[in-house]
């Protein structure tokens, strides 16, 4: 499931104004209160600075297992590079790689076949 900071693109496609952000968090919150997710993937800088309350940037959280709180519920959250960052700057894509490894071993650490449901005889 991929969910979004703000529910409208800013103009320009700039990145989202705290206020922005802010008017969204709730339906955010409300998101990942329903579907209850295992794991978060944070892709990029404003989806992990958002979602952890932190001014800390993209290269200092990336890779490493943090926490998302939802009232009392705790969500292991992996900070990745943005896709679009990966366009831009092709020597994200290995780091980027890496923690996408990072990520799909920690589900099947814990679901060890998850990945047989998707895969057709």
């Amino acid at each position: 499931y991929i969910a979004n900071i703000v529910k409208c693109r800013p103009p320009m496609n700039r990145t989202p104004m705290p206020d922005e952000a802010n008017a969204c968090s709730g339906y955010l919150q409300a998101q990942i209160h329903i579907l209850k997710p295992k794991y978060i993937l944070a892709m990029g800088r404003t989806a992990v600075q958002n979602l952890l309350d932190t001014q800390q940037g993209i290269n200092s959280l990336r890779g490493k297992w943090l926490e998302y709180s939802l009232g009392e519920t705790k969500i292991p959250l992996l900070a990745t590079y943005h896709p679009s960052a990966l366009l831009r700057n092709e020597s994200l894509k290995r780091p980027a790689w890496e923690d996408l490894k990072v990520f799909k071993a920690r589900i099947l650490k814990e679901i060890p076949n998850y990945a047989e449901k998707f895969y057709a005889e």
